[in-house]
């Protein structure tokens, strides 16, 4: 595939994604940004999620975990189901009695305004890592690929990559979103398909054949039971898995925003139970895709592992037309999570730090918000360019779960003592307990194998939340 025609291929993705921006952003105002005003179909927010949740990263790492890991992802991925159980049943009917337009607001409320701050902190910190994780395996593709090739410098990718997004984002935020992520979505799933037929025919495998040919590999073995200190034993990957979907949707404003443009409660618990079933296919479609790329690798003696596995194969030996599938699935389920991203972060740092909607009237709150998106989309440019020279291993996956456990846990033993307990603390004490907790965490992991025998992984996650939610104990009031 020659450059000319994957710069055709992405120009002709992003002017979708424009034209979609252009209908969608007529009238609007910061009603629609930050809330679709109200009138999103649940259908369309629950199939659009399931590209926003999966990335890039998915998109790339968790076929090329299989061989390592085998289908022990899928304990984390059940996991979620409960953890979407609780989202549903219990945090989005807490959001939508108070009418949030961002989640944080709900901390303020509970406890006061150092909490709510350092809430909104953490959220930022997170999400702005998290998009750039993302991002930066999927610019470092493009580099690899087309860039490189061009003269172009990777500092120059990102740029073109993020300005692109701004472009779409910036006039009418998640009332945009909410469509371009149907779309996105629907490009990622056509393309894993593409992938799946064209590598189960290299490995002569009928259609019929391929989940009998998947279940009965090796690398399909997905519970492990064994050893309870492994980091992929069972127990420990659900219970993580239940809280990484807490807190990386429920406590996150960038997927409840989208949960929170549907028209009512009713409709966004309707969202919340189809996206789980749907997202948990997926994702072992995701494994079955991994497994099948693993196998063709190792028959064809092809040197490819990790994150290099799927863009490998699919640049160089299944063809033209799964090339082409591969990169508008890679650009599809990147953007899909990055432009939700510029939004809610856009959303917060607009509403939570700066508290535009108290401050100020409704026209300069627009002029704030269109300059903090910018803002956002400049300090999302620098993150990323920073990680190239940060980033050795070739596993994103695993790196952004681990990080997610130091920045969501105190998000989590903050909601956690708010709903479950009802003393209140000494609000102006809480940051402090925010940055010990994932102190103490990591001091605690680095040392769990020497001192315990035992290897956190996910699971650090839950210490984290612990770890503050007993902090938040002490200092509480008498």
């Amino acid at each position: 595939m020659s450059a000319t025609q994957i710069i055709l291929l992405i120009a002709s993705y992003f002017g979708m994604l424009i034209l979609i921006s252009y209908f969608t952003g007529k009238k609007s105002g910061n009603d629609a940004f930050f809330k679709g005003n109200k009138q999103s179909p649940w259908y369309v927010v629950a199939f659009g999620m399931i590209g926003a949740s999966l990335s890039g990263v998915t998109f790339i790492s968790v076929p090329g975990w299989v061989e390592a890991s085998q289908f022990s992802y899928m304990q984390v991925v059940l996991g979620y189901i409960i953890g979407y159980l609780v989202i549903g049943t219990v945090l989005l009917p807490l959001y939508y009695k108070l009418n949030l337009t961002s989640i944080y607001t709900y901390l303020e409320e509970r406890f006061g305004n150092y909490a709510y701050k350092t809430g909104a902190s953490f959220f930022l910190i997170s999400r702005i890592v998290g998009a750039s994780f993302r991002l930066f395996l999927v610019a470092n593709v493009l580099q690899i690929i087309l860039f490189d090739e061009l003269g172009i410098e990777f500092w120059q990718t990102v740029t073109i990559t993020v300005l692109l997004i701004w472009l779409y984002t910036f006039k009418s935020g998640i009332k945009t979103i909410v469509w371009t992520d149907t779309l996105q979505t629907l490009f990622m799933l056509i393309a894993v398909g593409v992938a799946i037929y064209f590598v189960s025919d290299e490995l002569d495998l009928g259609g019929n054949h391929i989940l009998g040919f998947v279940l009965d590999s090796d690398l399909s073995k997905m519970f492990f039971f064994d050893d309870f200190k492994s980091g992929n034993y069972f127990w420990k990957q659900f219970i993580s898995g239940a809280f990484i979907a807490i807190v990386m949707t429920g406590l996150d404003q960038d997927m409840m925003q989208k949960n929170l443009t549907c028209k009512s409660l009713k409709d966004a618990q309707k969202n919340m139970f189809w996206f789980t079933i749907v997202l948990t296919v997926v994702n072992f479609i995701f494994l079955s895709l991994g497994l099948l790329l693993t196998v063709y690798a190792e028959q064809n003696g092809i040197d490819a592992h990790k994150d290099d596995l799927f863009p490998l194969l699919a640049k160089n030996h299944l063809g033209f037309g799964v090339f082409a599938f591969f990169l508008l699935g890679l650009i599809a389920a990147a953007y899909s999570s990055a432009d939700s991203a510029l939004t809610s972060l856009t959303t917060s740092f607009s509403i939570d730090i700066l508290d535009i909607e108290k401050k100020h009237t409704p026209e300069k709150q627009v002029q704030i918000r269109k300059r903090i998106h910018v803002l956002i989309s400049l300090v999302l440019i620098l993150v990323i360019v920073s990680f190239k020279y940060l980033i050795k291993d070739a596993s994103v996956i695993a790196k952004l779960f681990v990080f997610a456990g130091y920045t969501y846990g105190p998000l989590l033993g903050l909601y956690a003592f708010g709903l479950f307990t009802k003393w209140q603390i000494k609000d102006k004490i809480v940051p402090i307990i925010a940055i010990l907790s994932p102190i103490l965490s990591y001091i605690i992991s680095v040392n769990s194998l020497k001192w315990f025998g035992f290897e956190f992984g996910f699971f650090i996650l839950i210490l984290n939340g612990l770890l503050t939610f007993f902090g938040l104990v002490l200092i509480r009031r008498k």
